[in-house]
């Protein structure tokens, strides 16, 4: 199901049509394949050069999932993955490789995600010289480069990863990130393990290189005030599926999925003057195993009908560049 978005001047730099995601549950005595994890079932969305979108959703949702199946670090079970009219998913694993020079991802462990056995300019050098990037004599000279541009000192290159702390870290992964000149950066939860201070240090650095360097962020998060801050659209996923696509301003001021209202309803408030109605959900998110029929989330949701129970709602539009998957509203 390809969403019918709102046109544009430019192209999509990538698009996502019904990706789905299903991982095997092996059972009896042969291990057989008895059923499976339906972690992402039919999700589609563009991306736009230059922009961040996000994901947000609850733990568990496919979020993170649906990173890894774009950047084909999961294989996807169907789909069709387009980035600049190239197929990834059709793509051979060399010519996917060579792909990942316009491909990159910021983990969200900034400690496991960095060999430890490794100099940090030892980590840059590597992801320089297995894309082939910069010729070999110029390679400790970029390093130098992007440390900089990440806000660290150049001599910090003969250090270990150990020696930083959880902020330093993650701009080290920035900077391979950064090494290849990307075109798309998935940051997958990539400031949820850090302190709050040091998160907004990140998510300004992250704006500052997108200005630099033209970079266009698929941004993943369960924290919606770092969404907020960092994002142009976003997207909310619940159980595998999309519920709500819109721009920042419109997704914040006027939600209209009671999912989406009922995430937002949890964010506190600063101001008195501001009380919004808590909107409390019931019960816990079901199995994406056997997930219900209809609409997924008519097992919690307040505005539920009998309708809802038997019929999977479409994802339509319902404003400017606003769309949403629900027949109740």
């Amino acid at each position: 199901m390809q969403l019918e978005t709102v046109k544009k001047v430019k192209k999509p730099l990538l698009q996502v049509n019904d990706l789905k995601q299903y991982f095997p549950i092996k059972g009896g005595l042969f291990g057989r394949t008895v059923n499976h994890v339906k972690a992402v079932d039919g999700v589609s969305f563009d991306i736009y050069e230059g922009e961040t979108v996000s994901i947000v959703g609850e733990s568990g949702c496919g979020k993170s999932t649906t990173g890894r199946a774009i950047l084909r670090l999961e294989e996807p079970t169907d789909g069709k993955v387009t980035f600049q009219d190239k197929d990834l998913l059709g793509l051979s694993k060399r010519k996917m490789r060579n792909m990942r020079k316009d491909l990159q991802v910021i983990f969200q462990d900034p400690y496991a995600s960095l060999n430890p056995r490794q100099t940090v300019g030892r980590i840059l050098e590597e992801a320089l010289e297995i894309l082939n990037v910069v010729p070999k004599k110029e390679r400790p000279q970029r390093v130098k480069e992007l440390l900089e541009q990440v806000g660290l000192q150049a001599e910090f290159a003969d250090r270990f990863p150990h020696e930083f702390s959880g902020g330093q870290r993650q701009r080290i992964g920035i900077a391979r990130a950064l090494a290849v000149e990307p075109k798309l950066i998935i940051c997958d939860e990539a400031v949820s393990a850090l302190d709050v201070s040091v998160q907004a240090q990140i998510l300004n650095l992250l704006k500052k290189l997108q200005r630099q360097y033209n970079l266009t962020y698929l941004f993943i998060s369960h924290d919606l005030g770092v969404v907020r801050h960092i994002s142009d659209r976003v997207i909310v996923m619940y159980l595998g599926r999309v519920v709500e696509i819109a721009d920042k301003k419109s997704l914040f001021e006027n939600p209209q999925h009671p999912y989406t209202k009922a995430l937002l309803s949890a964010i506190p408030e600063a101001s008195r003057k501001r009380k919004k109605e808590r909107m409390i959900l019931k019960g816990d998110v079901p199995s994406p195993i056997d997930p219900p029929t209809g609409c997924r989330f008519h097992t919690r949701c307040p505005l539920a009908t009998e309708q809802c129970k038997v019929k999977t709602p479409e994802v339509r539009q319902v404003g400017p560049e606003h769309f949403v998957a629900c027949d109740v509203i």
